[in-house]
Order: structure tokens, then C-alpha cells, then sequence
């Protein structure tokens, strides 16, 4: 029997990559089991999905000086220990990891254990986790191609990222049905991330007089962030967070304003939808943004705009070139071969359970 341990956690973008492969491995006869933390986010989601759960020990691995450095190890091994046991009960044929600090125990449990083990890396440069568990993996899955300078021998190959099927099966008609929209005006879809993002928020909401002169407005502003004075704004319509509807929300965009985590970007690759790329800040992150948008400016997938730059006059300039310019950016989005990766992370999955 075909027997498979997904591992990752911590965040919602260590866990919808795995949620995305579930339905293919399924198809394919694969028996799916899930290890994560006690009460992570990744708990809900999966359990959701009616995949066997199990938790495990997990501490923070930190770059910085923090009190719980000194007790988060001990949490680390433990995890290991309970990591070693789930993998000798369940006796998968393959284990594969979106990152996160929970999957370091059970990648290393993995090879002591003697499974093949995959790593999925959706960033520019690796992050802790994965850079701790690359020794211990078979295969490193990668986004980009200049990733592979970070991974030794020869365990890189750029698969690109899984994206959720129901993301592709959006109706551009519901779409503008559930945001009420009746004119042939384009729709502006604005993307802050699952907590918002107060500047983009800010910009957006400043700017909505000279933005609805020529688009529709549909805005994720997340949770908390709803302006009540714009709630009757004709052309405008504002939601915390989404979920069912997002698909169709994104069928319906001609321009998409978002954040640049690796998940977001890669779905809007998959969907060639023409957009604007506000990366986080160096200062509130380690900078995987920043790589990520300016990669795919590179090659000619996005306009970004730096957040220390973003104000009216930026936003509508760049709101300009992105839809004056919409067919060349679709032309770029079509032209390359890493729009999702789903066949090639299946293929590679196969590929190390034949080998078993």
C-alpha cells in the first residue's frame, strides 16, 4: 500500500501546499497521513480534510536571543522522539515537507528511520527550518530557479508551487455576482494577506476617488480592518477574509494588488492574472518578499512597488502600466513552464516511492 506523511506548520503558508496535493494524491490511491503540532493552524485544516492528524513536540528555532532558546530544544527532541515512533506505526513509503519548525524533528526522524524524504521551498532563499532539514532530505523542492545555489549536490529541482485546484475553477460571472458588481467596468481585486495590511489598506482607501474612475473595487482588507464609512461606496465593496468566494473573485480580476508570499504569487502565476506586487518590508521580515516580487519582475511576470514607496501617485501609475500593458504580462505568465506544481512534485513523489 502507498503510504505518505505530509508534515508542515506554523502558518497557513506551510500548510495550503499540502492541502493542494491532497486531492491528486488521493486519486492516485495514496493512504495520507498528517504530523504537525499540538494546536497549530495546520490542526484545523487538515482534520477539516478528514486526514488522520497527529501532533508532536515543536519549538521556535530563532535567529535572535530569546529566554525560550533555552527550553525550545528540549521540545525539539521530544518531537523527534514521538516523530521516530508515528513513522514506525504508519511505515510510509515517502514523507514530504512544506517547512516550518515542526517538520525539522520529523525530517530527521525520516532519514533515521530510512524513508525518502522531500522538502518543498517556497521562497527565494531557504528559510531556518528547511535550511536545518536540506541535510537530512532525499529531494528540495524549489519555486526558483536561483534557489538551487543554496541546496548541495544534486537534491534541487525546481518543481514549482502546488496551487489549489478550486483556485482554478473560479466563475468571473459568480465573481461579480457576490461583489454586486453590474457595470462593464475592469475589477481591481486587492489582496492584504489572511491579516491585512494596514498600508496597502490605507493607500487603497485614499486613492478609491481617482481608482474608481476606471475600475471596481473588490478588497481583502482582513480581519478587523473594515472601513463602515466606505460600506455604501457604489463600485467598492470591502471583506475581512474570503473563502469560497476567492476563486471566483479572482476570475473576475483584471488587476490584482497583493503581497508577495511565494503561495500568493504562484497562484497568481497559475492564473495569469496581470498585478502589482507590494512586498513586505525588510524591516517586518527577513526579506523572502522583496526576493520573490523582484524575481518575477525579472521575468517579466509583475510591477512591483516597494512599500516604503507605495502612496497615491505610485499606486495609480502602476495601476496604469499594469492594465495598458496587461497582454504582454499574460504573454510572459504563459510562456513559462512553472505555473504549478502539482505534476511535478506527484512525479517526484513516485518517483522516490519506486525506489523504495
Amino acid at each position: 500500500m502507498k503510504r505518505i506523511i505530509l508534515t508542515g506548520g506554523g502558518t497557513a503558508g506551510h500548510v495550503t501546499p499540502n492541502m493542494s496535493l491532497i486531492p491528486r494524491l488521493e486519486k492516485e490511491g495514496w493512504s495520507i497521513f498528517y504530523i504537525g503540532s499540538y494546536n497549530g493552524i495546520e490542526k484545523q485544516l487538515i482534520e477539516d480534510m478528514n486526514i488522520p492528524y497527529y501532533g508532536i513536540s515543536s519549538g521556535k528555532l530563532r535567529r535572535y536571543f530569546d529566554v525560550k532558546n533555552f527550553t525550545d530544544p528540549f521540545r525539539v527532541s521530544k518531537g523527534y522522539f514521538e516523530a521516530v515512533k508515528l513513522i514506525k506505526e504508519i511505515n510510509p513509503s515517502v514523507i514530504f515537507s512544506k517547512g516550518g519548525f515542526v517538520t525539522v524533528p520529523v525530517i530527521m526522524a525520516g532519514r533515521r528511520k530510512k524513508v525518502p524524504t522531500i522538502i518543498h521551498e517556497s521562497d527565494m532563499t531557504p528559510g531556518l527550518a528547511n535550511k536545518i532539514s536540506m541535510p537530512f532530505a532525499s529531494k528540495v523542492c524549489l519555486t526558483f530557479p536561483q534557489t538551487l545555489r543554496y541546496v548541495s549536490n544534486d537534491k534541487g529541482v525546481v518543481t514549482g508551487t502546488p496551487i489549489r485546484e478550486e483556485l482554478l475553477e473560479g466563475s468571473a460571472i459568480k465573481g461579480r455576482q457576490f461583489a454586486g458588481f453590474h457595470n462593464k467596468l475592469p475589477t481591481l481585486l486587492v489582496i492584504g494577506g489572511s491579516l491585512g495590511s494596514r498600508k496597502i489598506n490605507e493607500v487603497v482607501r485614499k486613492t478609491i476617488p481617482n481608482i474608481l474612475k476606471q475600475y471596481q473595487i473588490i478588497h481583502i482588507c482582513g480581519k478587523g480592518n473594515i472601513d463602515p464609512s466606505l460600506t455604501h461606496l457604489e463600485g467598492y465593496t470591502q471583506y475581512e477574509y474570503v473563502k469560497e468566494e476567492l476563486s471566483h473573485f479572482l476570475a473576475c480580476a483584471d488587476v490584482v494588488v497583493s503581497r508577495a508570499g511565494a503561495n500568493t504569487i504562484s497562484e497568481l502565476l497559475a492564473l495569469k492574472k496581470p498585478h502589482i506586487l507590494i512586498p513586505l518590508s525588510a524591516s517586518a521580515s527577513r526579506g523572502d518578499q522583496i526576493l520573490n516580487a523582484y524575481s518575477f519582475k525579472e521575468q517579466g511576470f509583475s510591477y512591483v512597488i516597494n512599500e516604503e514607496h507605495l502612496n497615491k501617485t505610485s499606486l495609480v501609475q502602476g495601476l496604469n502600466d499594469v492594465y495598458n500593458n496587461k497582454e504582454d504580462y499574460i504573454f510572459n505568465m504563459n510562456d513559462t513552464k512553472l505555473s504549478n506544481g502539482i505534476e511535478n512534485i506527484i512525479a517526484l513523489i513516485n518517483d522516490l516511492k519506486s525506489t523504495v
